[in-house]
């Protein structure tokens, strides 16, 4: 069985249960061009491919993206680490890599595929499609994603080469035609989606235009909306999770508390620092939400498997955000990876636009005051003596902050080497 569908089944039995479905988001092909790929920071260490470039046209600096052969063997990477539940992909890139290649076929990692690109992703350089209102679309047809053909035969089951999962975007721009036309859309791809034994997800992100709504409002705005579209919707038709932008504990509570049945999880939006990235689990986490989909937060970051496992680490309840971020600090360290921004800067919260293109200017940082682990280490200090249980283990209950991120920074600095 797949991991994401053993978490289901235990979230959907037990509200008390704590499993906590992380995915990674590599779909951004279907959103950014030649940027998709991200920045070549950092490169999978199964097998690079670097993209060549002529030094008469291009200077480094210029040309600074991944190419494909590089994205691949990253997703290939992420998903032999095992940690993540669902990598979600481009029609195109799962049919290489689950159709062709089988990449999952013994993975617990669950494979799914972008099943329609409304036009607020359209994010072309010095292209202006998302800044009109969304207007729904798809490029990816639910045979193409679960089989690679444009008819799939099907003896009634639902075992395909493909991907059988996919994720359906709705923006809602509070405008009646608009809006209407989506659900439209929305419907017919869920009555498809239900005749095929397709299953899917449902992202809703926010207006990507002025919408005339206060932005303290917008989560009350999208929890109706998410409510009454799927009030008429019964239970073979609807989604199997939700992503949405975590608008704060109360939008979330309201939310996740409506309906023991409804899932919901939680989109990333643009990089930011790392406590950002771990900061905005940990709280959606906290006041209800049971999924993480992260796409750029990952895919920027210095040491994506690390990063990766610091996830799980704070999900599980093992580390703090900031215990997170100083752990992580200390891996990069010991790998002698440069990071984006010193220790002290990561540790900063900042408030992120989340508009699929990260058009709209980030706010200023807030620091995180008071916080000991903002404060570096004398270089004169020991390594603390770490309490263990009387088997040897580690006991992280009389652990201190200091000693959990010390211990985990020294067992991810090992392992990644």
């Amino acid at each position: 069985m797949k991991s994401l569908d053993a978490k289901l089944a235990k979230i959907k039995a037990d509200l008390s249960e704590r499993a906590f479905i992380l995915a990674d988001a590599k779909d951004a092909d279907m959103a950014f061009g030649v940027r998709s790929p991200g920045p070549r920071q950092y490169l999978s260490g199964r097998g690079k491919r670097p993209a060549q470039f002529s030094p008469e046209v291009w200077n480094r600096d210029e040309f600074g993206y991944r190419n494909l052969p590089e994205f691949l063997d990253i997703i290939r990477e992420v998903t032999h680490q095992g940690i993540v539940d669902i990598m979600l992909m481009s029609a195109y890139v799962n049919e290489q890599l689950a159709i062709k290649e089988g990449l999952f076929k013994n993975s617990h990692v669950t494979p799914a595929a972008r099943a329609n690109d409304t036009t607020d992703v359209w994010a072309a350089r010095h292209g202006a499609y998302t800044r009109e209102p969304s207007q729904p679309f798809r490029s990816a047809s639910i045979d193409h994603i679960q089989c690679g053909e444009i008819e799939c035969e099907r003896d009634g089951g639902e075992n395909f080469p493909g991907a059988n999962l996919g994720l359906y975007s709705i923006t809602f721009v509070n405008q009646l035609e608009q809006d209407r036309e989506a659900l439209l859309w929305y419907k017919e791809f869920r009555e498809e989606a239900e005749r095929k034994k397709f299953r899917h997800f449902l992202e809703i992100f926010d207006p990507n235009v002025d919408s005339g709504i206060a932005p303290e409002k917008l989560g009350e705005f999208i929890n109706d909306n998410i409510l009454r579209t799927l009030a008429g919707v019964p239970e073979s038709g609807r989604p199997v999770f939700l992503k949405i932008v975590y608008h704060g504990p109360k939008a979330m509570e309201e939310l996740a508390q409506y309906d023991p049945n409804l899932v919901v999880g939680i989109l990333g939006g643009s990089a930011g620092t790392t406590y950002d990235a771990f900061k905005l689990v940990h709280d959606a986490q906290k006041y209800g939400a049971r999924v993480a989909l992260y796409g750029r937060k990952i895919n920027n970051a210095e040491h994506q498997l690390a990063f990766i496992e610091m996830l799980r680490l704070i999900t599980d309840g093992k580390l703090s955000p900031e215990e997170a971020v100083r752990a992580y600090h200390g891996v990069l360290q010991g790998k002698g990876i440069t990071p984006h921004r010193a220790l002290e800067k990561d540790l900063e919260l900042t408030d992120q636009s989340m508009s699929y293109d990260g058009s709209a200017a980030r706010r200023s940082s807030v620091e995180v005051r008071n916080n000991p682990l903002s404060r570096p280490a004398a270089a004169t200090a020991k390594p603390s003596i770490q309490p263990n249980h009387a088997n040897g283990s580690p006991d992280f209950e009389r652990m201190t902050s200091e000693q959990r991120a010390e211990y985990h920074s020294a067992r991810l600095k090992r392992r990644f080497e």
